[in-house]
């Protein structure tokens, strides 16, 4: 197993001064944004789609640095009820797909998307309840809309050999593992899990079961290293579906967290060992998101406290039995 780090947060820098600060701290891949939420500051899919010589130096640059790219990052909502937007986020993924197939890169990660509530609708519609009916109703519609776009999508990933790493996130269709089951299953095998913990903390969900449950399905393409921290003393009078914004950390009733200052080592040797245990042997990336502490910061303690819970070496024989 591997520590990666997804480098949106060194976008103050360029994408070789951040491939050496995380090589100095003994990181062994990167996840770079291509476009979409994350940006592509450091990997501008123009720069490097269909050029083989800027392909070749960015190998080159990676190699100087002994590091691997885990995934490109293109968080978008193809499923976006304005059409315009829906088709240039579904242009960039299909891109985003091809140039990770030239550069040898496996996955991309990116979000499931949200339609609106019906046909006419103009803006995302995050459904959480099946009553009054007509909410019902609407989830069938979005669900239908995701499949069509969905299918083509992995299509176009299983003729590239590159698997598609859907987060599950709280307003996109696909929040919790469930949904992406139904998802993988409606479409085909290309599409699995960026599995993302900060996201299923808040929703009450098991980790290691939440892992247990999509390794059963093989469907673990790509992991997060990211903590939540749930705050008991808001969250007991306002609950965990808390709108006020992530900037203002002391009223909220969670937050994001640099790993570990959510979780304790124990939660994370377990996360890591029940990975190891449905078959994810491969790259931790750990994202930054944490607003009480700085990019730089954050991205080394959690690199400290990830490198002695990760294992290195592949497992032994069971020679005991």
């Amino acid at each position: 197993m591997e520590l990666g780090v997804h480098t949106k947060p060194l976008y103050d820098r360029s994408f070789e001064e951040a491939l050496a600060f995380l090589s100095s701290r003994g990181v062994d891949a990167v996840e770079p944004g291509v476009g979409g939420f994350p940006g592509d500051d450091h990997l501008p899919r123009d720069r490097y789609v269909d050029d083989e010589s800027a392909q070749d130096e960015l190998r080159a640059m990676l190699d100087e640095h002994d590091m691997s790219m885990s995934g490109l990052a293109i968080h978008n909502n193809p499923l976006h009820p304005n059409e315009g937007r829906a088709s240039a986020a579904k242009a960039e993924i299909r891109e985003a797909i091809r140039l990770a197939s030239q550069l040898d890169v496996s996955v991309i990660t990116c979000f499931s998307g949200l339609p609106g509530g019906s046909p006419g609708s103009d803006v995302p519609n995050w459904i959480t309840a099946p009553w009054p009916p007509e909410h019902a109703e609407a989830l069938s519609h979005q669900w239908e809309l995701a499949i069509e776009t969905w299918s083509e999508l992995a299509d176009h990933a299983d003729e590239h050999g590159v698997d598609i790493a859907i987060e599950m996130h709280a307003n996109m269709l696909v929040y919790e593992p469930h949904g992406l089951l139904r998802l993988r299953e409606s479409t085909n095998d290309r599409v699995g899990a960026n599995f993302d913990p900060s996201h299923l903390y808040p929703q009450g969900i098991s980790i290691t079961d939440a892992i247990r449950l999509l390794g059963t399905h093989d469907a673990i393409h790509h992991v997060h290293a990211k903590d939540t921290r749930l705050y008991d003393a808001e969250k007991r009078t306002r609950g965990v579906l808390d709108t006020r914004p992530y900037d203002e950390p002391k009223k909220r009733s969670w937050i994001f967290r640099t790993v570990g200052y959510g979780h304790g080592a124990r939660h994370w040797k377990d996360i890591v060992s029940t990975l190891r245990m449905v078959g994810y042997d491969d790259v931790l990336s750990i994202e930054h998101e944490d607003a009480l502490a700085s990019p730089e910061e954050g991205l080394a303690k959690a690199i400290d406290f990830l490198t002695p819970i990760v294992f290195e070496e592949k497992p032994g024989d069971v020679y005991w039995a």
